[in-house]
């Protein structure tokens, strides 16, 4: 049965949207049948996985959402878009605003992603789910659904001070929605070790988490490469297979595998 693993922060620009695109793809390359679904009602991954146009989707989550709400019987496959590199995506777009105002009367308001998810898992090894940059319900529903959790964190003070609230946040879900949530790791994205800020920041961040928190070994480097890929469809393996940032999302699909 799958494994799911939500990609989520509560700081924007952070880079969950191209690290859950790189991690995806990268475990398809090891031969992993694995699906990303966009939770993020900005639709971010959406449009970087090359799906330009979202809003004339005929499926997409907020459909399948609203079809498990209404208790309609559910197609796995309807609206899952397989991508060239191997991945398939539930995509999202602006539809899925409206979703949480559907969402907050309903006594299951925090699962019913999972209910979703538990229709699909059959067909996938790995779940990722890229969630938006506030913990709104379809982030607790996305980390309510998840076995485990990806935290990535720019090295910059106020981010790293933001882990704290994010690491309350989802023990609080674990507590009373998710007992079987844990966090996978820290992933560090955006690193520019050229300056000593940087690098005060990164041993922070691990002197506060690293004993009781994974820190994944390879940090995500600072490249216009990463931003120039979410802009072209395709991932950063295809992008520009032989930089540092495939590199660093290589040396991640790896840990990935070994333990989540």
């Amino acid at each position: 049965m799958g494994k799911i693993i939500a990609i989520t922060n509560r700081k924007g620009g952070c880079g969950k949207s191209v690290t859950a695109a790189s991690l995806g793809v990268g475990l398809a390359r090891q031969g992993k049948k694995t699906l990303i679904i966009d939770t993020d009602n900005q639709h971010s991954l959406t449009i970087s996985m090359g799906i330009s146009e979202p809003d004339k989707l005929p499926i997409t989550l907020s459909t399948v959402i609203a079809d498990i709400i209404a208790e309609k019987e559910i197609d796995p496959t309807a609206g899952i878009i397989h991508h060239a590199e191997g991945v398939d995506i539930m995509p999202a777009n602006n539809s899925l605003t409206g979703i949480e105002c559907t969402l907050a009367p309903l006594y299951s308001r925090e699962t019913i992603l999972r209910q979703y998810i538990e229709i699909v898992k059959p067909l996938y090894d790995y779940i990722l789910l890229d969630t938006c940059p506030t913990l709104d319900l379809l982030t607790i529903n996305a980390l309510a659904a998840a076995n485990s959790a990806i935290i990535p964190v720019t090295p910059k003070y106020l981010d790293a001070k933001g882990l704290e609230l994010l690491l309350k946040s989802i023990a609080q879900i674990k507590k009373f929605i998710n007992p079987s949530l844990t966090v996978c790791g820290i992933l560090l994205t955006m690193v520019d070790k050229r300056t000593n800020f940087t690098k005060e920041i990164i041993d922070i961040i691990h002197t506060a988490y690293g004993n009781n928190i994974r820190i994944f070994k390879d940090h995500i480097p600072h490249s216009i490469r990463a931003a120039e890929s979410s802009a072209t469809g395709k991932s950063i393996f295809t992008h520009d297979p032989n930089g540092k940032v495939a590199a660093a999302y290589a040396s991640l699909t790896g840990e990935v595998l070994e333990v989540a």
